[in-house]
């Protein structure tokens, strides 16, 4: 695995053995194609973060600042050694359940990434549904901010009276969601 572009392009990331589906390449030039030039700036969260190439990929590409949330200590550890290997600056690496951290943190994002398991049997969690559902992402962004969500490709789109999905989009066995606030 590999960051694609910006000033750590090329260069190889480590991905934990915990993390089954990391976001593939292809799957991560797709979404900051479509993100273009909001990622520059931008304050960014990446929960469920696994080996962080998302907030890397954005770290990378100009964004100002990312928080890479995740609950297992070998992520956490993976991350911030991938921090050091790529040089990228305004990392800040959390070990908390992603609920955990959005209740505890007050800061708002431009960007929120989640790439969490994907729910494979009726019993699993769906948790982008439980993220959107628990009123704790909404003031976590920013009025003008963008929260994206990585599915199962077979898995319809959750929805929320709060949240508007403006866009969706299959790559592989992957969906990518892109929702923003009703509340603009």
């Amino acid at each position: 695995m590999r960051i694609i572009a910006g000033t750590a392009g090329r260069m190889a990331i480590k991905v934990p053995h915990d993390v089954a589906r990391p976001t593939t390449d292809f799957v991560r030039q797709a979404i900051f194609s479509i993100l273009g030039d909001l990622v520059i700036d931008a304050t960014i969260a990446d929960l469920f973060a696994g080996s962080g190439a998302l907030g890397l990929e954005a770290l990378s590409r100009g964004a100002k600042s990312c928080s890479f949330v995740d609950e297992s200590h070998q992520a956490t550890k993976i991350i911030r050694q991938n921090l050091e290997t790529t040089r990228l600056s305004g990392g800040r690496v959390i070990q908390a359940e992603a609920l955990s951290f959005l209740k505890k943190d007050q800061q708002q994002y431009q960007l929120i990434f989640a790439d969490p398991p994907y729910a494979k049997h009726p019993l699993d969690t769906e948790h982008i549904r439980k993220l959107l559902n628990s009123g704790l992402l909404l003031p976590r962004l920013a009025p003008d901010g963008l929260f994206y969500a990585e599915v199962a490709k077979a898995t319809a789109s959750p929805e929320h009276p709060d949240w508007q999905l403006i866009d969706r989009r299959h790559y592989g066995s992957s969906a990518i969601l892109l929702y923003q606030s009703k509340k603009i």
